[in-house]
């Protein structure tokens, strides 16, 4: 049973690609400083797996420490790098701090991985370093323009970094990059699903934490872009289906399938929604009406962005599976397990 670290593995996405893994046959080895997470999410693993899943709590940036985790673990085929800081809005707040961690967490996998002849790395990146494209949908040959935000530009960094490391003379690394765009929704068994921490920075923890009671209403940043509705539009992906991606990008860099060391794919289901169509979707789903109202826009937010899936598709063989509205039904499951 082949062992493949995932960084930042009690996240959102990284819990449910823990799934996937463990499902396909390998043995996933869970790094994570719990700083973005919570522990239960552990047992929620456990639950459904039937086993508990071998975790390391350390800080990935912290270099000896993840060389410890690499000589205790011995043979590990391959990483999955998702421990980063991942909200637009709050890395305007505190850029250092998503410098700091998403940066240098990578500069400090890519130091140790050659050190235990570790090859193979899957980078969770996102459609944020496509900037504000000048046409829609984006497709991985779109330019990426100077980013919105800090998180933007800490993938676009990492993305360089992995580039050049790739290029040095004998370099062994092989990475595939996977571009994110917004992944929602939860496990089928609601035993894992997106916990944010305090007030949720993503859009549909916030509606469904309104519709449960908890939030008095969900606040729309801004109704005057150039979209269908004048909300933003984004290119909404089931996080199972997301995690699935992770499956067949480890594989392919496994069996040595891969043309370039390094390759890119947007991950997303080819289609843009906007805000409001979101929430009607979720009222669709959850049979709930929605207390919601307008506000300013937010600083960092792209007005629209979807993706071409039509790479991934071929590639990969990789297309998703989930509807929006089967999406938000198991995010509105999973709020209503909490």
């Amino acid at each position: 049973m082949k062992k493949i670290l995932v960084t930042g593995g009690a996240g959102y996405i990284g819990s449910h690609t823990v799934v996937e893994l463990h499902q396909a046959g390998y043995q996933p080895i869970i790094v994570d400083d719990f700083s973005n997470s919570q522990e239960s999410v552990l047992a929620g693993l456990e639950s459904i797996l039937g086993m508990a899943v071998p975790t390391h709590r350390i800080d990935c940036a912290d270099e000896a420490a993840l060389r410890g985790v690499f000589a205790a673990e011995g043979d590990i085929a391959g990483v999955i790098h998702f421990a980063a800081y991942k909200a637009v809005g709050e890395s305007v707040q505190k850029p250092l701090a998503y410098f700091r961690n998403n940066v240098g967490s990578l500069l400090t996998l890519l130091a140790v991985m050659p050190e235990f002849g570790v090859e193979n790395l899957v980078f969770s990146s996102s459609c944020t370093v496509y900037g504000i494209p000048d046409a829609l949908p984006v497709t991985e040959a779109t330019p990426t323009k100077p980013a919105s935000s800090p998180y933007g530009r800490t993938k676009q960094m990492c993305e360089d970094i992995v580039h050049d490391v790739s290029a040095a003379p004998n370099n062994t690394l092989r990475t595939i990059l996977l571009r994110y765009f917004n992944p929602i929704g939860a496990h089928e068994s609601a035993r894992i699903g997106e916990l944010p921490l305090g007030v949720p920075n993503n859009l549909v923890p916030f509606i469904t934490q309104t519709a449960a009671g908890i939030r008095e209403k969900l606040t729309i940043n801004g109704n005057d872009y150039d979209t269908v509705d004048g909300t933003n539009v984004r290119d909404y992906i089931h996080v199972v289906d997301l995690a699935k991606a992770h499956i067949t990008a480890v594989q392919r860099l496994l069996d040595r399938k891969a043309s370039e060391t390094v390759e890119t794919f947007n991950v997303g289901t080819g289609q843009g929604n906007s805000v409001l169509e979101v929430v009607h979707a979720f009222e669709q789903a959850s049979g709930q009406k929605l207390n919601y109202s307008i506000g300013p826009r937010r600083p960092g937010d792209v007005p629209a962005i979807y993706a071409d899936a039509t790479k991934a598709a071929q590639v990969l063989g990789f297309k998703t599976e989930t509807s929006l509205v089967d999406s938000l039904a198991s995010a509105w499951k999973w709020q209503q397990t909490l």
